[in-house]
């Protein structure tokens, strides 16, 4: 009985997992990765677009990234919607294809980048252990409600901190490997 909602917690840990991945993609570590521009979002004839939407983004260079809009009339509001977002790099334009040269990361600003890492590192964890504890009042009502036994009730909790610590352990890899990517040179 309380073996479903341990599986259904360990997809909702998945999950969190895959959204961590994805949010610290998104922050520059001194390379040129496409997932840098995934959120910035550009007025393409009135509507706001996803960049990956509207234009080939490549990466030609360790530390350049190429867009080329697939319709030459919204290079402007490609120009413009990078200019405005928080990446910090003054884009190139050619009047074909925008470049964005990726600056040497200064010690101050990777220490800062490892500030934001920390957080997303932070914020993982609470939604795993928030699971948990979900989870674990779940399974309380079921041995409340007599559908599960004492004995059962220890025993999916003690799985539960388990998978918890798994999880845990494994945001704490990511994190890791972050940071040596951010602090290499």
């Amino acid at each position: 009985m309380y073996k479903e909602l341990i599986i259904k917690s360990e997809e909702s840990m998945k999950k969190s997992i895959s959204f961590l991945k994805e949010e610290l993609a998104t922050i520059r570590a001194g390379k040129a990765n496409p997932k840098l521009v995934d959120k910035i979002q550009v007025s393409y004839y009135g509507t706001m677009t996803p960049l990956n939407q509207i234009a080939n983004i490549s990466v030609p260079e360790p530390r350049m990234l190429l867009i080329q809009p697939w319709d030459a009339n919204a290079l402007k509001d490609i120009e413009r919607a990078l200019l405005t977002s928080d990446l910090g790099i003054n884009p190139t334009n050619d009047g074909k294809m925008i470049r964005l040269v990726i600056p040497v990361l200064t010690e101050e600003r990777r220490k800062d980048l490892l500030k934001v890492v920390k957080k997303e590192i932070e914020n993982s964890k609470i939604a795993v252990r928030n699971i948990r504890r979900d989870t674990n009042d779940e399974i309380k009502k079921l041995e409340k409600q007599s559908e599960i036994s004492k004995d059962d009730l220890k025993r999916a909790e003690d799985e539960m901190q388990k998978l918890t610590d798994r999880y845990i352990s494994i945001i704490d890899d990511i994190y890791k490997d972050k940071e040596i990517e951010i602090l290499e040179v």
